[in-house]
């Protein structure tokens, strides 16, 4: 009989090893800390000073909130979840969310829909992601770092489902998994703003590190003043793809503005009919870290194989891309149409395989591409214009760019004669301000095409000047008699 009892006993408990238990707050509505957590059931969480540990699932109830208030480490054992039903929110100075053992990553977060997530001042690193599928989810100032896949969530760190959840001000680096990402068929159309992207997707998939499907037929998609920069180790990750391959059911509606997009695979690709986006004063640079022309490499590529899409870019700066820009199928795109769409984008260096491609127009239609700087740093003729075009007159079954009127300034190229002058902000909404110590008397504002459209005196000391230009790149030229100084500046 004590033979038995005790196999009866080691089962139990080797099941209790391999089978982690869960505990769910009382579902009372209640407001919830971790120290009340650990009264409730200390088999959950322990504490020691500002040093928790999470030992068990933690269910957060739907009718209950969760509060991390204070600043504090949540350690969490390995393969263990958060899930949240109802409300959590995570916002002091600065927590830390990591893994009791770095080498056993816990399997991070799972927001159901209905619950309400709110991240600010955290760092969330050695988990398996944020498996977001509540409509209510804002991230804010965090720090998402080396995150694992196999976790709550396989497609990205942040994986998005529903809604307009609110990506702001975070830090997203060297996870296994892209930064962010959402599903082929959910429509989802999330503000990403001002977080630093780098080095995810570090298992080489052929995913970009911003990876999204369709978006909400009613709200646009906005990725706005972001830089993202690639691992040159990894040859398969993208900058940024949207994505719709479901035609007339599916939709996408976005602004892709002021984004630095450098070292990745390629910079961005927009891809499927019914698409409709604003492209403009992205920075775009050396995306070739595959060097397969035939597989990608540029700085933008469209492909849709049905009449449906409209790109509308001014204002971006492509460089040292294998491809400037590749429009494929039934793709299309308004690079300047000189009416409503100023066009004002800049191409450099942008090639393979000895020719320099700045766009290369690979579908029937006919492009327009007027007000554009083509070769940056020369006044180009037509000819060497010609050159870097690949479209009709190269290929009679292709369709033609449409690429004049077209001019590049010498002022795409900073002067240095007065040393470490600068105004602010930059980007700006239309006013700068500086400190004129070098006593300028003038200010000239061209355009990129070279064409000056504004001219300010200048007085001694402190400066503000508004602009009043519509949004796009400029060249701002401070001089006096004896000096001067040229530098680019962009308007929101």
């Amino acid at each position: 009989m004590k033979n038995i009892t005790l196999s009866i006993l080691f089962t139990l408990y080797s099941f209790g090893i391999l089978v982690a238990q869960t505990y769910t707050t009382p579902n009372d509505g209640g407001t919830y800390t971790l120290d009340d957590i650990a009264a409730l059931s200390p088999s959950t969480i322990t504490v020691s000073g500002s040093d928790y540990s999470l030992l068990e699932n933690l269910e957060v109830a739907e009718n209950d909130n969760v509060v991390i208030d204070t600043d504090l480490t949540l350690s969490i054992d390995a393969d263990l979840l958060i899930t949240v039903f109802g409300t959590l929110s995570v916002n002091s100075t600065e927590i830390t969310i990591t893994a009791i053992d770095q080498n056993a990553p816990y399997a991070g977060f799972r927001f159901e829909q209905g619950s309400s997530i709110d991240f600010s001042n955290t760092t969330i690193e050695y988990g398996g992601g944020l498996r977001v599928l509540t409509e209510n989810f804002e991230i804010d100032n965090c720090t998402i770092t080396n995150n694992v896949e196999g976790g709550a969530t396989t497609g990205g760190v942040i994986s998005l489902s529903r809604g307009t959840p609110q990506i702001t001000n975070n830090t997203i680096t060297f996870n296994d998994l892209p930064a962010i990402s959402s599903g082929a068929n959910i429509e989802v159309s999330p503000y990403i703003f001002n977080n630093y992207i780098e080095g995810n997707n570090q298992l080489n998939s052929n995913r970009p590190q911003i990876n999204l499907g369709v978006t909400k037929a009613d709200d646009t998609l906005k990725i706005i003043q972001n830089t993202i920069i690639g691992d040159r180790s990894l040859d398969m990750v993208g900058g940024i793809a949207v994505a719709n391959f479901f035609g007339a059911g599916g939709n996408i509606l976005a602004r892709i503005d002021d984004n630095t997009i450098v070292d990745n695979r390629y910079g961005m690709n927009i891809v499927g009919s019914n698409s409709f986006a604003y492209v403009t004063n992205n920075i775009i640079e050396d995306n070739d870290t595959q060097d397969l022309p035939n597989s990608g490499g540029s700085g933008i590529s469209l492909n849709s194989a049905s009449a449906g899409m409209e790109i509308i870019a001014s204002g971006n700066e492509f460089r040292r891309n294998l491809w400037g820009i590749t429009v494929i199928d039934q793709a299309s795109i308004n690079l300047g149409d000189g009416e409503d769409n100023p066009g004002e984008n800049v191409f450099s260096e942008n090639g393979n395989g000895g020719v320099t491609y700045a766009i290369y127009n690979n579908t029937a239609n006919t492009l327009q591409a007027k007000n554009n700087c083509w070769i940056e740093g020369q006044e180009s003729t037509e000819q060497q214009v010609e050159d870097v075009i690949f479209h009709v007159v190269d290929d009679s079954t292709l369709g033609e760019v449409v690429f004049d009127p077209f001019l590049c300034s010498i002022l795409s190229v900073e002067e240095f004669t007065v040393e470490n002058f600068s105004f602010y902000p930059n980007p700006t909404n239309n006013q700068i301000n500086f400190n004129n110590r070098y006593s300028f008397t003038t200010l000239n504002i061209y355009n990129v095409s070279g064409k000056l459209v504004s001219t300010t005196s200048l007085t001694e000391g402190e400066n503000t000047v508004q602009t009043n230009l519509p949004s796009g790149v400029y060249f701002a030229r401070f001089s006096n008699e004896s000096a001067s100084t040229v530098q680019k500046l962009v308007i929101k």
